[in-house]
């Protein structure tokens, strides 16, 4: 019981320094210890501090997102690898026959560099014409989307905005994956790992931390008696 309430000490005391950093504009370093305390939360099935934890966590990806998107700048790749490119604020859309990993290691090295980034990865066509989105993490998703409208080369030519509805759908997709039908703590459950996965798509956030408060009202009294 003591080592349960003292890791809730500890997550309360990351979640303030999450406060501040997203208040001070850290935003990298606020999603960083945000996330680390939804963990250690989720850990401990604490699920009234997770629900809270979400909305700064939300906040501040949400605020990496638009400084990506706000450069105005698109980088198509297709035949290098993430680490043999400078990478700068902005949107960047992977083409064959780079894969969904590229994808995930590009997230993750523009977190460690701290620069904001929107990042999604296209397969090849499909026989339908449309364009398959993917993401890999401790869930695979992917979503087929309309690609973007042809441009003077009469080839389709990405733009931010098709960016913004492409991960947008691939965050709906996700969500899909999970059984509406499950235990509240199963859903959390597997909301928090799309989300691991489809991290830049905000209503995920939300309904992951509804999913919590619903289970928050089903957690015994007695297993809260520590706090």
């Amino acid at each position: 019981m003591a080592a349960k309430s003292g890791q809730k000490n500890r997550i309360d005391v990351l979640m303030d320094e999450a406060s501040v950093a997203l208040a001070e504009g850290r935003y990298f370093d606020a999603e960083r210890v945000a996330n680390v305390a939804l963990g250690g939360a989720e850990q401990v099935s604490d699920y009234e501090r997770m629900a809270r934890i979400l909305l700064p966590l939300q906040e501040a990806r949400r605020q990496k997102r638009l400084a990506a998107i706000d450069t105005g700048r698109l980088t198509c790749l297709s035949d290098v690898q993430h680490d043999e490119v400078v990478l700068e604020a902005g949107c960047y859309l992977l083409e064959p026959m780079m894969v969904a990993a590229h994808g995930r290691d590009l997230r993750l090295r523009a977190n460690e560099e701290k620069v904001p980034v929107l990042v999604v990865v296209r397969e090849p066509k499909t026989q339908m014409g449309l364009w398959p989105i993917c993401m890999i993490g401790p869930k695979t998703v992917r979503a087929r989307v309309a690609p973007p409208a042809k441009g003077a080369d009469d080839e389709p030519e990405p733009t931010i905005e098709w960016m913004v509805s492409a991960s947008e759908a691939l965050g709906n997709e996700a969500f899909a994956m999970v059984d509406p039908d499950g235990e509240a703590a199963t859903r959390v459950k597997q909301i928090s790992e799309v989300l691991s996965t489809c991290n830049e798509h905000e209503k995920l956030h939300q309904w992951l931390a509804e999913a919590c408060r619903e289970a928050a009202q089903l957690v015994p009294a007695n297993s809260n008696s520590s706090r």
